[in-house]
């Protein structure tokens, strides 16, 4: 991934965090097959499953990226003052992403699948005012469904994030975008923007 200096991002705590906030990604495996998936970090690792059906996992284990596109939105040169006096203006686009690449290994084993599971259950559900759980459906159900999954943990050696928020223009220029962000209900950008 091309990387500009002013969009880069490196502190791992802010990584990190981005990816369990984003929480779904692109995984792709040594073959260039592209899946896209919920996982989990914990500490340096990614967890998560495929189906068992999905012949990703009988390349076996190797090298992957795990690509997390979080928020993002197409920017108008219309938002930046300069254009009116300069003329000098064109579309772009603000996002982050994060890239881990690592080893993936593959898992069978039921109760790590039951354990995966059952972590992606309260991540997810735990801002509902009921959350579901796992022991909410038929034990017979869970068994047959843990049976038609394999899971994976992909161990991060790079961590790279690319954090393009109108960092190479002015204040005010940056100041327009967030605004039009805000206007548009894209609050997501327009608080990360506030920080970079």
């Amino acid at each position: 991934m091309y990387v500009p200096d002013h969009f880069r991002e490196d502190r791992p705590d802010v990584l990190h965090e981005a990816v369990r906030r984003i929480g779904f990604a692109t995984l792709v495996t040594k073959d260039l097959d592209a899946n896209h998936l919920p996982m989990l970090l914990d500490g340096n690792v990614l967890r998560g499953h495929v189906a068992r059906a999905n012949p990703v996992w009988k390349q076996g284990d190797g090298t992957a990226l795990a690509i997390f596109l979080g928020p993002h939105a197409y920017v108008s040169p219309n938002w930046y003052p300069s254009k009116a006096e300069t003329g000098k203006a064109v579309p772009t686009w603000n996002y982050i992403t994060v890239h881990a690449r690592g080893i993936i290994r593959w898992i069978q084993d039921g109760e790590w699948l039951r354990a995966n599971v059952t972590a992606l259950a309260q991540a997810h559900e735990a801002g509902q005012p009921a959350p579901w759980q796992v022991s909410d459906a038929p034990a017979s159900y869970v068994d047959s469904l843990l049976r038609a999954i394999v899971g994976f943990e992909l161990t991060i050696e790079t961590l790279q994030g690319k954090y393009k928020l109108s960092q190479n223009r002015d204040a005010a220029d940056r100041a327009g975008v967030r605004d039009a962000f805000a206007r548009e209900g894209l609050t997501d950008l327009a608080r990360l923007m506030d920080g970079a």
